[in-house]
């Protein structure tokens, strides 16, 4: 079953399913460096659709892990719960349709042992049924994190699969290259790592490309065969969208949550600048 669904998939969804076995919809919508989502969420969302809040229940605290390390599994599973996420009932995520936050969302709760987790192809403005403001009440679900579901990468793990394997940056090729960092204190890329923005795996219109296209893209950057790839970004949120794209292609990749912004944050880790991998 692929991750991605498109809106008239949910709508069908939606409306075959009874009140027991219907997908729960989580609306985690967020814009980086910007104001929570909660405010566009309370204006209109997808009837039934529960708000998370990425900085503080899709991440932890900023810190020694990075800007946006993986939250307490405790916490995690306590927001998850209070959407009415079950152990087995299906989810479908959304956001504002660049995939980012919806990535994030669905990689967690893969990674956390949820078996049925679908993201919406284009998120919210792929929507065309009806929206609402009424915040719902749903039951208490009772999803209980175990991670270790998908595979997750450390700083020395990252440096390991740049060397024997293929390691994908999911920033801008501007930030990969070192010539603006606006968030980060250092600019530059992992040295062996390969220019892979996440811009590059959806359309003009905020959907993800077809799957052979997908297949296109990531074979010219080196994905090919049973060679080991994992995928980092800024601070682990973009690198999750490209690791959804992967997964449609067939593809299992590796996430470094910590991303640049963990990298970076250790002098003693190196540094390459430039357009080749380095």
């Amino acid at each position: 079953m692929t991750a991605i669904i498109s809106a008239a998939e949910l709508a069908s969804a939606l409306a075959d399913a009874g009140p027991d076995d219907a997908p729960v919809l989580l609306d985690v919508r967020y814009a980086m460096g910007g104001p929570t989502g909660r405010p566009v969420y309370e204006a209109g969302h997808l009837p039934g659709a529960v708000y998370v809040d990425l900085d503080t229940e899709l991440a932890g605290p900023p810190g020694a892990g990075g800007r946006h390390p993986l939250p307490d599994p405790a916490v995690f599973g306590a927001a998850m719960r209070r959407a009415g996420v079950g152990a087995t009932r299906p989810v479908v995520v959304y956001d504002g349709g660049q995939g980012w936050a919806s990535a994030r969302a669905w990689w967690l709760l893969r990674y956390t042992g949820h078996p049925d987790v679908r993201v919406l192809d284009g998120g919210l403005a792929a929507w065309e049924g009806p929206l609402t403001s009424e915040v719902p009440e749903p039951s208490p679900g009772d999803f209980v994190p175990r991670p270790g579901g998908m595979p997750l990468l450390d700083a020395d793990e990252a440096a390991a699969v740049a060397r024997r394997g293929l390691l994908l940056d999911a920033r801008s090729g501007e930030r990969y290259r070192g010539e603006t960092e606006p968030i980060d204190p250092v600019a530059g890329h992992i040295p062996g790592a390969v220019s892979a923005p996440t811009a590059e795996n959806v359309t003009a219109a905020g959907g993800f490309r077809p799957v052979e296209e997908l297949k296109e893209r990531f074979a010219a950057l080196g994905v090919h065969g049973d060679a080991e790839v994992g995928v980092y970004c800024g601070s682990g949120v973009s690198a999750a969208q490209q690791v959804l794209a992967l997964d449609a292609v067939g593809v299992v990749a590796g996430l470094y949550a910590g991303s640049w912004s963990h990298w970076c944050a250790d002098p003693a880790r190196p540094v390459a600048t430039g357009p080749q991998p380095g």
